[in-house]
């Protein structure tokens, strides 16, 4: 499984696995591809307490079939959701956040991107940043704003990437910014238009 390198940024989210939080009356649990396996774990650690005041909710996103969902289901029956896509899970918890009450705890896991989002939304209903538990799981892909256009790119694995919305050639910084959850994106050529490096495959 590919691990998250230090970083000197500050800005850079520390990852600290999944575990339950003591005193919780009510646990939501955010999870996306290969992050199935780490609620598998910490539902599997779970008693039926517990369970009965868990809600998870599941997309496959960008990993192959695996059948993470029947297996979270079996664990969590009638609290266990599958959602076709990344948007579609984050409209739910929209909802399930703006219900949420001060004992609610929240937990996500899955690429740094998809955290980044969660949290992103958490952070809009007012939770602090750093009460969400989190696990990254699956690829190191980063998603990237362009800092010209404010358009947002997906799944960038490489150093250099041409923004999808306004064309220019970005360089991917180390800057993150947590308000947005995602990495910012700079113009590699200013200096020397056209002067554009092979992008490498840095974030695989």
């Amino acid at each position: 499984m590919p691990t998250i390198p230090p970083s000197p940024y500050k800005s850079r989210p520390v990852y600290t696995g999944l575990s339950w939080v003591a005193g919780a009356r009510r646990h939501l649990i955010a999870a996306e591809g290969e992050g199935a396996l780490a609620a598998l774990d910490l539902l599997a650690a779970a008693d039926a307490d517990i369970k009965s005041r868990t809600t998870l909710l599941y997309t496959p996103g960008g990993s192959k079939p695996q059948g993470h969902g029947a297996k979270l289901a079996a664990l969590l029956p009638g609290e266990a959701h599958e959602f076709p896509s990344i948007e579609t899970l984050l409209f739910r918890l929209n909802v399930e956040l703006t219900r949420a009450n001060m004992s609610t705890r929240l937990y996500t896991t899955g690429t740094e991107g998809f955290l980044g989002r969660v949290v992103a939304l958490a952070q809009s209903h007012g939770i602090n940043p750093m009460s969400v538990v989190t696990e990254h799981r699956g690829s190191l892909a980063r998603r990237v704003q362009c800092v010209h256009c404010k358009g947002f790119i997906e799944g960038v694995t490489t150093s250099i990437v041409p923004c999808s919305h306004c064309g220019i050639s970005l360089f991917v910084r180390d800057h993150y910014s947590r308000r947005l959850g995602a990495f910012q994106g700079v113009i590699v050529d200013a200096e020397v238009p056209g002067d554009v490096p092979a992008a490498e495959e840095a974030y695989p």
